[in-house]
């Protein structure tokens, strides 16, 4: 099960999708304060950044459902350059608040397409051991982003930190980009 290309790819996107979710917003705090933000500020963006992650949540089934699995998580993955790019872009208010909004749903998309995804290469019988292979997959890389979150911040900065996210979403939209060419070729690759 884990070789196989929709389980990597699901497990890709949720693990990248959540890691990049918890390394920026974790460090958005510390990136605020160095700037001037005050506390209220800085609660207002968080705020806004969790809003952004949930709130989408109502209607991506839909969107998954209409536009396919892929086109969803390849929007997240660009949802999240696209933060990297208003992050990257100054550190004036407007910034950590445009650029935690698209975090937010960048992560909603992602996450939720590869869950979705990861329901496209199980059996019912292999159902429990492929989730909890999942699941241990991403959260263990979660955890990982976030106890390296402050650390990264206060070694290599809050730009470093955000061009180390684009590697990570650029691996994503390939492995996607490769899967849509793989299920083209093999027509019998779930959809």
């Amino acid at each position: 099960i884990l070789r196989q290309p929709i389980f990597i790819v699901a497990a890709l996107g949720g693990m990248v999708g959540y890691m990049l979710m918890s390394l920026l917003m974790a460090s958005t705090p510390l990136a605020m304060h160095s700037a001037g933000h005050g506390f209220f500020d800085t609660a207002q963006v968080i705020q806004w950044h969790v809003f952004a992650m949930f709130a989408p949540a109502f209607f991506t089934g839909h969107l998954i459902r209409r536009f396919g699995t892929p086109a969803i998580m390849s929007a997240g993955a660009v949802l999240i350059v696209v933060c990297v790019a208003i992050n990257l872009g100054g550190l004036n208010l407007t910034h950590f608040w445009i650029g935690g909004m698209a975090l937010g749903v960048g992560w909603c998309f992602l996450f939720v397409g590869a869950t979705t995804l990861v329901t496209e290469c199980y059996s019912p019988a292999e159902k429990a051991k492929t989730q909890a292979a999942n699941d241990f997959l991403v959260f263990a890389s979660v955890a990982c982003a976030a106890l390296l979150s402050g650390v990264l911040h206060e070694m290599v900065g809050w730009q470093a930190m955000n061009y180390i996210a684009l590697p990570f979403a650029a691996v994503v939209l390939i492995a996607l980009f490769v899967m849509l060419r793989m299920r083209r070729r093999s027509p019998g690759l779930a959809e």
